[in-house]
């Protein structure tokens, strides 16, 4: 019969504290007790997943057993360790807190504790994820952890250390195992390659590695799964783990931070009909805004990932500011919330993209902070230099003549009186020339009859001949294309206020629906 493929991350577990990557301070403390014979009968093993606790237990329960220890380390060669590594000595036993957390569970675990081990020195209870005990089951395992019979030892392991009680804690001797540096994962994903027959190029090994998030058992179970192929190079990474691949990642931000949502969106489209992975796609696109955050404050920070150039970071952060990447993070985390919640995948990317590409579709604090930071640089522009627009140029004067009545900057006449005057010509029309390309728009502002435009110390005054149309300029349909173009002729933003004051008090409100129904804005029977 064939044998059963073993994972890679099952076939390389250390079974020496010397093999064990990235945890010496650990291994070596381990390896003095057990020299000088000060072990202790509990130990706490606490970190992130894949960061080695269980494979330590398992180390240690073996090396306290061991007939012919070497240097503390176990020798795995005599009868206890590998009747311990092959599972026939039940003198050490590994329980999985999660599906045995009762205190019935506990209970029988304490009145087996008290007997001699049969087959070796030391009886050993490896409980894997102790934090899921319940109260009862601690209360029940204090006891014995307080005072324990001579052979008995325990090792908890735990990825949550602050829902153990503090009177298991004062028992154990606690050990926090560190995430393992990309540096560490390369070497041992170069390694177990080699062992492999594997031909691992080192930037897929990096990608790998940087991928596990300092878990060693996470990157190794991603080169198995790249491992359909001898030669493992970084595109395959890629394909294998559905990436996007670094040039469309930067294409990405660079659209969102042009707040050029169409770009932004065929992008993703494209990634999206690839097959890439959409939560990873957002997560990446989060590490990137992540170092060009870093890059702001410093440009060689060893907080930087490395995985894009300064040529990259520089470009991206000329044109975001800290606020905006706040945001940025703040609209990704909450998209990635979302996605891991499951619903439409691809619309919750979109949206995602869409709020990033213009803060004022999102009413939070980031965004909130993000458009009164941009306001405020506007405004220091503008005191400079008044033709200086908004940090994407969205918001530069357009080459127009402008009406010498209107004092060449956009400003209403004023009478012999000093008051301003309506102006009907000028600017506005300007103005309106642009609207042009919003005609449902156009068409309610262009009836002179009924509209008058005039600026007042930063306003756009428009005054109506009814409610209704009041109303409509007010809406945020009318109101942001209209700021947009009187800021291109204007050079500055201004404020939009519509008021009740031209043509006759009673308009012929029928006729108004019927013009906007015909660009689909209302429906008229």
């Amino acid at each position: 019969m064939r044998a059963m493929y073993q994972a890679l991350y099952r076939k390389y577990r250390p079974r020496r504290f010397e093999d064990v990557a990235g945890q010496e301070h650990i291994t070596e403390t381990l390896r003095r007790q057990m020299t000088l014979g000060r072990l202790s009968h509990a130990y706490l093993f606490v970190g992130t997943r894949g960061t080695g606790k269980t494979t330590c237990a398992k180390i240690l329960a073996r090396a306290v057993n061991c007939l012919s220890p070497e240097n503390g380390e176990p020798c795995n060669k005599c009868a206890a360790c590998t009747g311990i590594e092959n599972g026939s000595i039940l003198d050490v036993l590994e329980l999985d807190a999660a599906s045995n957390n009762g205190v019935d569970n506990v209970r029988a675990l304490r009145e087996e504790a008290v007997y001699s081990p049969a087959a070796v020195r030391m009886r050993v209870y490896i409980i894997d994820e102790v934090h899921m005990l319940s109260t009862a089951a601690f209360n029940a395992l204090l006891k014995i952890l307080e005072e324990p019979p001579e052979h008995l030892m325990f090792i908890l392991a735990t990825t949550e250390l602050h829902k153990v009680p503090a009177t298991i804690l004062s028992r154990c001797q606690r050990f926090s195992f560190k995430r393992l540096s990309p540096s560490a994962i390369s070497a041992r994903l170069q390694n177990v390659a080699e062992s492999e027959g594997l031909s691992l190029e080192a930037d897929a090994a990096s990608k790998l590695a940087s991928l596990g998030d300092g878990s060693m058992r996470d990157a190794l179970s991603l080169l198995d799964q790249c491992a359909s192929d001898a030669k493992i190079d970084l595109q395959r990474v890629m394909d294998t783990v559905g990436l996007a691949g670094q040039k469309e990642l930067v294409e990405l931000a660079e659209a969102a931070a042009g707040r050029d949502t169409a770009e932004a969106l065929g992008i993703l489209g494209r990634l999206y009909d690839d097959g890439r992975d959409m939560s990873a796609l957002l997560s990446e696109l989060a590490s990137v805004m992540r170092d060009v955050l870093v890059y702001k404050l410093s440009n060689d920070s060893p907080l930087l990932s490395g995985a894009f150039s300064g040529a990259e970071l520089s470009g991206l952060s000329s044109k975001l500011k800290p606020e905006r990447l706040f945001t940025f993070l703040d609209v990704i985390r909450e998209a990635l919330v979302a996605l891991s919640r499951g619903g439409g995948v691809k619309l919750t990317a979109e949206m995602c993209l869409i709020r990033m590409c213009d803060e004022r579709l999102s009413d939070d604090s980031p965004s909130l902070v993000s458009r009164i930071a941009r306001l405020e640089e506007m405004r220091n522009f503008a005191q400079v230099d008044p033709t200086i627009g908004s940090e994407t140029g969205s918001c530069q004067p357009e080459e127009v003549e402008l009406d010498s009545s209107n004092q060449a900057a956009g400003e209403a006449g004023t009478g012999d009186d000093g008051a301003a005057k309506p102006d009907t010509g000028g600017f506005w029309s300007d103005i309106l020339e642009i609207l042009k390309e919003a005609p449902m728009i156009h068409a309610v502002l262009s009836n002179d009859a009924r509209i008058q435009a005039e600026l007042q110390n930063g306003t756009l005054l428009i005054r109506a001949g009814d409610d209704f149309t009041v109303s409509q300029i007010e809406s945020k349909m009318f109101s942001d294309p209209l700021k947009e173009a009187a800021c291109k002729i204007l050079g500055r933003e201004v404020v939009i206020k519509a008021e009740t004051g031209v043509g006759t008090p009673v308009e012929d409100t029928r006729e108004k629906l019927n013009n906007l129904s015909s660009f689909g804005i209302v429906n008229i029977e």
